[in-house]
C-alpha cells in the first residue's frame, strides 16, 4: 500500500517532462522556418561584416571576381551565407531590407523578398 502513494505521482510528472521535453525540442526548428524581416547589407563572403555600410564598392569588386555574397544582419553584424544568391544581384554592396527564411543550423538564409532599406 506504500508503494501505491509513492507511485501515484510518477505519472503525472513524467506526462509532464515529456511534453515539456518535446516543446523545447520543436521550438528551435519552428524559429529556424519561420520568415523574418530585417535590415542589412549584401557583401562578400571573403570581407563579410568588415565594410557592412562603408564598403559597397570593395564589396561589389570582392563579388565581381567571384566570392559568394553574404547577408549581414545590421543590428547583430552576424553574417549568413545566401543559398539563393540569384535573388540579391542587383543588390550588391547595398543597404537592403529582407525578409527571408533562416536556417541557424547551417547560418544561411533563403531571400524571399528583397528591397532597398528606407
Amino acid at each position: 500500500m506504500g508503494n501505491c502513494k509513492l507511485n501515484s505521482w510518477r505519472f503525472p510528472v513524467n506526462r509532464a517532462l515529456s511534453v515539456i521535453t518535446i516543446a523545447l525540442t520543436l521550438a528551435p526548428l519552428s524559429a529556424m522556418a519561420a520568415d523574418s524581416t530585417i535590415n542589412g547589407y549584401i557583401s562578400d563572403a571573403m570581407c563579410g561584416a568588415k565594410h557592412a555600410g562603408t564598403g559597397a564598392a570593395c564589396a561589389k569588386k570582392c563579388l565581381a571576381g567571384g566570392s559568394a555574397p553574404v547577408f549581414v544582419d545590421e543590428a547583430k553584424k552576424e553574417v549568413w551565407t545566401i543559398d539563393n544568391p540569384d535573388a540579391v544581384k542587383s543588390f550588391y554592396g547595398d543597404h537592403v531590407t529582407v525578409t527571408a527564411t533562416a536556417d541557424a543550423a547551417k547560418k544561411s538564409v533563403h531571400i524571399d523578398s528583397i528591397a532597398e532599406a528606407k
